[in-house]
């Protein structure tokens, strides 16, 4: 992927920015929140990846910004009721962790149940 670019500037470079550099190019609400520093799980989980970069870690911290030093990590992100993994590519950067751990799946209803009334077990033809 030599030819990403993120606002203007080229994978290697953004790897190599300090924090303060990035900061100035992500959109103003997650800049607003790297500003004010991580919170205590996103320090332990960002200390937990430089011990183990290529283990998959788990976490609760959905509102995470995705900065450079988590690239090509494998995350697993709570959803509510279970952790889905998630492999952080270049594309994510500068978005938030629970951004692609969808909380909500689509339903589908089938046919009445037991117990349903008489009339609803009857499906129009058109």
């Amino acid at each position: 992927m030599a030819d990403f670019k993120f606002k203007g500037k080229g994978l290697e470079d953004v790897a190599k920015m300090s924090l303060e550099d990035f900061i100035k190019l992500i959109p103003s609400r997650e800049r607003r929140a790297m500003r004010r520093g991580f919170t205590e799980d996103e320090r332990k989980l960002l200390l937990k990846i430089r011990k183990k970069p290529s283990a998959f870690h788990k976490t609760h911290c959905r509102e995470m910004v995705i900065i450079p030093e988590l690239l090509d990590k494998k995350i697993g992100i709570h959803n509510g009721k279970e952790f889905v993994a998630v492999d952080i590519k270049p594309e994510m950067l500068g978005h938030r962790l629970g951004e692609f751990a969808l909380t909500r799946k689509k339903i589908q209803h089938s046919a009445p149940g037991f117990g349903a009334t008489k009339s609803s077990k009857f499906i129009p033809l058109k």
